[in-house]
C-alpha cells in the first residue's frame, strides 16, 4: 500500500472536458501518489481515455484544473512532457522498422543514450527479435515493445490505456509484471482497464467512472467490503449446494437452522467481487 508520506504525482480538481453537448469528463477530482498504481474502470465512453488525453496535455480541459508532477497540464505541459509517457490502446508502432529501430528513434527524440535501448529490449524479452521488422511481431510482442518505448525516458508518471487488451494470458502477465516493477521503482502508474481481475490484482486504488463522473474511489478491498455482496456456499449432508447472502436475515436464519439440525457439511464464504461492485454502482457489467 502506498504510504501517505509519498508526494503527490497527479492532482485533479473538478476536471471537465466537454465535446459540444457531450460531457466526456464531468467534475472529476482525485489524486495519485508516487509509486501508486491507480486503476480507472468504466464502460466505453465513460471518460477514461479522455481523462488520459487531458492529463498528458493532448486535450485542453473545459473546466477545472490538473497538475502532473506539480506542472499545470495546460500552461506547463512542455515542462511536464519529458517526465511522463503513455501507451495508448492502439498499437501505433512503425511496423516497417525493426523493434530496435523503433526504440532508437524515440531514444534520439528524448536525447537518451542508445544503451537504454538494449537495456529495455532485454527487460521486455525482445533482444533476440530486435532486428526483425515489427510487422512480423505477435500482438503480445508489439505490446511489450510499446511498453518499452514508453519507458525510454524513465518516466515518473506512466499512463497506460488498456495495456493488456487482446493479449494472451502469458503476454498479459508479462505486461502486468512490468507495470508492478515500474511502481516498485517509484513510478506512478495511471491505468485504464476493462478487466476487473487485473484491477483487483494490480492496483493500489481503483476509481469507477460512469458518464464522466467518479462514482467510487478506494482500494479494491475496501470497495468490495463496502459495496460487494457477501455470500456463502453451503454443502448440505444431502450433497445439495446452497448459495446464501450473509447480509440477508432470512438466509442467515436458514444457515442457523441447518447448523442446529446438523445438515451442514461445509461452508465456504465469498467476499464480493469488483464486478459486483461495478454493477451495483454503474448499473451494468463491463
Amino acid at each position: 500500500m502506498i504510504g501517505a508520506g509519498r508526494s503527490l504525482s497527479i492532482e485533479v480538481e473538478h476536471l471537465a472536458k466537454h465535446y459540444g453537448q457531450v460531457r466526456a469528463v464531468n467534475d472529476v477530482s482525485f489524486t495519485a501518489r508516487e509509486g501508486e498504481i491507480l486503476g480507472v474502470l468504466g464502460h466505453n465512453g465513460a471518460g477514461k481515455t479522455t481523462t488520459i488525453r487531458v492529463l498528458t496535455g493532448r486535450a485542453r480541459p473545459t473546466g477545472g484544473r490538473a497538475r502532473v508532477l506539480g506542472y499545470d497540464v495546460v500552461h506547463e505541459r512542455e515542462r511536464m512532457k519529458p517526465l511522463i509517457n503513455l501507451v495508448f490502446e492502439e498499437q501505433n508502432l512503425y511496423i516497417r522498422l525493426s523493434g530496435r529501430e523503433n526504440l532508437q528513434l524515440f531514444a534520439d527524440l528524448y536525447g537518451v543514450p542508445r544503451a537504454r535501448v538494449e537495456e529495455l529490449l532485454a527487460a521486455v524479452g525482445l533482444s533476440e527479435a530486435a532486428q526483425r521488422k515489427v510487422k512480423t511481431y505477435s500482438s503480445g510482442m508489439k505490446q511489450r515493445l510499446l511498453v518499452a518505448r514508453a519507458l525510454i525516458n524513465s518516466p515518473r508518471v506512466l499512463f497506460l490505456d488498456e495495456p493488456t487488451r487482446g493479449l494472451d494470458p502469458t503476454s498479459a502477465r508479462e505486461v502486468r509484471e512490468m507495470v508492478r516493477e515500474q511502481a516498485r521503482q517509484g513510478t506512478t502508474v495511471f491505468l485504464t482497464t476493462h478487466y476487473m481481475e487485473e484491477a483487483d490484482e494490480l492496483c493500489d486504488r481503483v476509481a469507477f467512472l460512469a458518464a464522466g463522473r467518479i462514482v467510487a474511489l478506494d482500494t479494491p478491498r475496501e470497495l468490495k467490503l463496502r459495496y460487494g455482496e457477501r455470500t456463502a456456499v453451503v454443502l448440505l449432508t444431502s450433497r445439495q449446494e446452497e448459495r446464501l447472502r450473509l447480509d440477508d436475515p432470512l438466509d442467515a436464519a436458514r444457515l442457523e437452522r441447518w447448523m442446529a439440525e446438523g445438515q451442514v457439511l461445509t461452508v465456504h464464504s465469498q467476499e464480493g467481487t469488483l464486478e459486483d461492485v461495478f454493477v451495483n454502482l454503474a448499473g451494468r457489467p463491463l
